[in-house]
């Protein structure tokens, strides 16, 4: 089977031998599976028996609702051999207790299986997967802390989410009661619009110890609605991909001839780009003076209609204070050219709150690969350092006349607004490979380099047909 069939098939096992543990000492809690569905009933078979049996728990646990319906909806048998799925229950899973496992321990393995999942160009399971380097760098930016509420509305297999909680356990091992009961419960909140892979981003936090008999994850369509809940922190890698079947009506109110539409007051712009609604959302998500860090390929930064709309009314109503350009070769989702924009919620003001935008230019000249080259958290050391997480209002430049390689430097309000379109795609560092013909860079990168700035050219294109033939 493939190994996101793998992984499936593992999560539904280990949630029937958990759930098993759970009702015995010094748990003794409820079991939420049905007797003869549950754990014992499994291990009680073999042969045919045993795939039949497998078969019929998925398809009732699935009928389910709540957490059941979460793990099981839509289950089914992958296995093609009665005595592969025998040994997996009686001779890996059966042997282990995994509840009483340190959550590190059992919550990495599942986490390493994830990013093994992700590596499976064929499966399509990349775009739900961030590299968790490139998270941790950006939650240490971030820095979250204990009664802070924490939201992904794209939430994919959970890496934020996990990471925001690593983060606050770790930094803060003298939490009250209150505090840590807060961080298990009620801290994260996610949304999730694929079945199958809130499926695993569940398994994943019950793995990491979060959440109890329910679990902070709603499986829909994050963009559909304005939730009504507000928080303090936002922390998202929106899918990739930019154009919708759906297209959201913002305050601009311009009329739109395609069927599926949603309206949302609290938007700036219509528009069917999903990143620049994924933008719009996340402003709304915040609570007043609440952060967020929002992955977001080029286009966001450059296009015109809706997204200068979405960049003025974003630099204008929010504090638009750093943002982070990505080299190639991070992402699982191939063809991508992406930044990190890290702003704050503002209260209505007449003035902008944007005063300067911090830019760390982590793409020119800086190849990675995800295999021969992968991005390394101390890769990221310098920006982390750079953007100051203590405290991001004294910050200063590594870039001057004098030292023109400085990939970090701020530009005004003025400047940014002033720009074509407002664009925020800026560059300063000369590129080597453009420089120097005698010493271009490795055929397999100027290769990987041409194939992104196609698939990127390709979506422009596609983008435009699509609008031409809307008209």
């Amino acid at each position: 089977m493939s190994y996101g069939d793998y992984v499936e098939q593992l999560t539904y096992l280990l949630f029937l031998k958990m759930a098993d543990e759970r009702s015995k000492p010094p748990y003794n809690q409820k079991s939420p599976i049905t007797t003869g569905f549950d754990w014992p009933s499994l291990l009680k078979k073999d042969g045919d028996e045993l795939f039949d049996h497998y078969r019929h728990t998925l398809e009732e646990l699935g009928k389910k609702g709540g957490l059941l319906g979460l793990i099981f909806g839509k289950a089914q048998n992958k296995f093609q051999d009665p005595a592969k799925l025998r040994r997996l229950i009686v001779d890996l899973i059966d042997k282990e207790n995994w509840s009483i496992m340190s959550a590190d321990v059992k919550g990495d393995a599942y986490e390493g299986l994830l990013e093994k999942n992700a590596q499976d160009t064929k499966s399509g399971a990349g775009q739900y997967f961030t590299p968790r380097s490139l998270i941790r760098a950006i939650v240490d930016c971030m820095a979250p802390k204990p009664k802070e509420t924490i939201c992904d509305p794209a939430c994919g297999t959970g890496g934020f989410l996990l990471a925001a909680h690593d983060y606050i356990t770790h930094h803060f091992p003298t939490m009250t009661k209150d505090e840590k009961k807060f961080l298990k419960g009620d801290a994260l909140r996610g949304w999730e619009l694929v079945h199958n892979t809130a499926r695993l981003c569940a398994m994943n936090m019950m793995l990491h110890g979060i959440g109890g008999e329910t679990l902070p994850l709603i499986v829909s369509d994050s963009l559909a609605s304005d939730p009504g809940d507000r928080f303090d922190m936002v922390l998202t890698n929106p899918p990739f991909g930019k154009k919708s079947s759906t297209t959201i009506i913002g305050a601009d109110g311009k009329p739109y001839k395609e069927k599926e539409t949603i309206e949302r007051d609290d938007f700036w712009a219509t528009t069917s780009n999903k990143q620049l609604n994924f933008v719009q959302h996340v402003k709304t998500l915040l609570k007043q003076h609440g952060r967020a860090a929002v992955v977001v390929p080029d286009n966001v930064l450059f296009e015109g209609g809706a997204g200068e709309t979405v960049r003025r009314k974003l630099l204008h109503e929010c504090e638009v204070h750093t943002l982070l350009r990505l080299p190639t070769g991070l992402f699982y989702a191939q063809g991508v050219k992406a930044n990190v924009l890290f702003f704050d919620r503002k209260p209505a003001s007449e003035t902008p709150w944007t005063k300067k935008l911090w830019i760390y230019d982590f793409r020119t000249n800086i190849d990675f690969t995800l295999k021969t080259n992968p991005l390394k958290r101390e890769d990221l050391d310098e920006f982390v350092k750079c953007y100051n997480p203590e405290n991001r209002h004294k910050r200063k430049t590594t870039w001057s006349e004098q030292t023109p390689g400085g990939r970090w430097r701020p530009f005004d309000y003025d400047e940014l607004i002033n720009r074509d379109k407002a664009s925020l795609d800026i560059f300063w560092l000369k590129d080597d490979s453009l420089e120097d013909s005698d010493n271009l860079p490795d055929p397999g990168i100027l290769a990987r380099e041409i194939v992104v700035d196609l698939e990127a050219a390709l979506e422009q294109f596609k983008l435009i047909a699509e609008d031409l033939g809307e008209e």
